[in-house]
């Protein structure tokens, strides 16, 4: 017998099946909480017919890159119409924060893995969250009534006999599609950032260039998610409204927080906001985008209504400065600065792209009775936000290249843990 087998034994026993489970468990565990809990801040455990456990459901599908379909029905006088994309990223940055250090944290202590033996430890995680992405598919389905309300289109509505109904279903074969590739994005990721991750000895080679700035994004995006999350408790504390602000937190965070980044480095955004439906958003934008037509959102625009906007730019550069300084910190002493630049710049662009795909949103709903109350009057209203795609990426590149070069001038005096200065001695 080999004496590597005993070894061997030992490593998978480290990261089996019970491992697993207390990954994929712990993930599903902590973003239910943070969902049910920002639902109910923003009043959601009101909704009728005991629909709350299913929303909450319905949120961490979508929070995975999962597809939930509204549908309604009005009755064969009325016409209802329902649609709704977006991404509560609280609740999916909290996942994947617990699942990526649950799988990390059996294979922490060592300098290499053999590609064999983490794909087979992926291999269980991906077995055990595909279960659980069938279990929330199935159990994110409801309909419940709406109240017409008091006015002419209520009054119409008794007079026919009109009861609305919403409902929501899950797409379970694009839920499973998009739920394994958010876990797959999920657990790559863990490996690029962890310094003490170990890899397979044929990708050795390339942890000096892409850790570091991997490490390095990773620390703005959440920087500015913790920054964003203590003005937000600044203002519950001395404005009030502590639930609505907790629902903020809790369900869309990072939304608004990593918009104002792309924001802040020129990028230009186009929404609207229409009807009795809005967003959570601070007042500025939603004065901005609260229009009949369709608006612009940059530096400029913003900047027209409240002029302390211009502080994200300022923010935006000593944040990625100093991310910057991080990376070249964290990389060999003999790395040129020209290529942190090049590895500051890819990583930030694939980072602007990554935010402005997951933080879109369209809303639209609405009720016509007899062609009375038809979307945006009545019960109904639309909202939708979207980027200047290919023009935001580009900023990013190139914000990532001055701040690259810049941040990695200073990190030349920085003496590297276990490299030896020439002269001493």
């Amino acid at each position: 017998m080999s004496p590597l087998f005993p070894s061997d034994q030992a490593v998978v026993a480290r990261h089996g099946w019970v491992q697993a489970v207390a990954a994929v468990l712990g993930a599903l565990a902590a973003m239910v909480l943070v969902a049910a809990l920002g639902l109910w801040g923003a009043g959601a455990a009101d909704l009728p017919d005991g629909a709350f456990p299913r929303v909450v459901m319905a949120t961490v599908v979508t929070a995975v890159g999962g597809t939930v379909r509204l549908s309604g029905s009005a009755g064969g006088l009325a016409d209802g119409k329902a649609g709704l994309t977006v991404i509560p990223l609280s609740v999916t940055l909290t996942g994947a924060l617990v699942l990526g250090a649950g799988f990390l944290r059996p294979l922490r202590h060592r300098a290499v893995a053999g590609g064999r033996e983490l794909a087979g430890w992926a291999a269980r995680i991906a077995a055990l969250w595909l279960v659980a992405l069938v279990v929330l598919a199935f159990a994110a389905r409801q309909r419940f009534k709406l109240s017409l309300g008091d006015d002419t289109l209520g009054d119409l509505g008794d007079l026919f006999g009109v009861s609305p109904e919403v409902g929501f279903t899950t797409a379970v074969l694009p839920t499973l599609f998009f739920g394994l590739l958010w876990l797959a994005g999920v657990l790559v990721l863990a490996l690029l950032v962890s310094r003490r991750a170990p890899l397979p000895g044929r990708l050795l080679p390339f942890q000096e260039s892409v850790r570091p700035a991997a490490h390095a994004v990773v620390v703005l995006l959440l920087a500015y998610v913790v920054l964003g999350t203590l003005v937000a408790l600044v203002v519950a504390a001395t404005r009030g409204h502590v639930p609505e602000t907790f629902a903020v937190i809790l369900l869309g965070m990072p939304n608004l927080v990593w918009l104002a980044l792309t924001i802040g480095l020129g990028a230009t955004w186009h929404g609207k906001v229409q009807g009795p439906f809005g967003l959570p958003m601070p007042h500025v934008l939603d004065e901005v985008l609260r229009s009949k037509d369709t608006q612009t959102l940059d530096l400029r625009t913003l900047a027209e209504h409240d002029g302390r906007v211009w502080w994200l730019l300022v923010l935006d550069a000593v944040l990625l400065l100093t991310v910057a300084f991080l990376m070249a910190a964290r990389s060999p002493a003999r790395v040129p600065a020209w290529r942190h630049a090049v590895h500051l710049a890819v990583a930030l662009a694939l980072s602007v792209l990554m935010i402005c795909l997951l933080c879109r949103i369209s809303a639209r709903f609405g009720l016509s009775v007899l062609g009375i109350g038809d979307l945006g009057g009545g019960l109904g209203g639309q909202v939708f936000l979207k980027p200047e795609l290919w023009t935001a990426v580009g900023l990013g590149a190139l914000w990532g290249l001055v701040a690259g070069f810049l941040g990695a001038l200073p990190a030349r005096a920085v003496h590297r843990k276990g490299e030896i200065t020439s002269g001493t001695g």
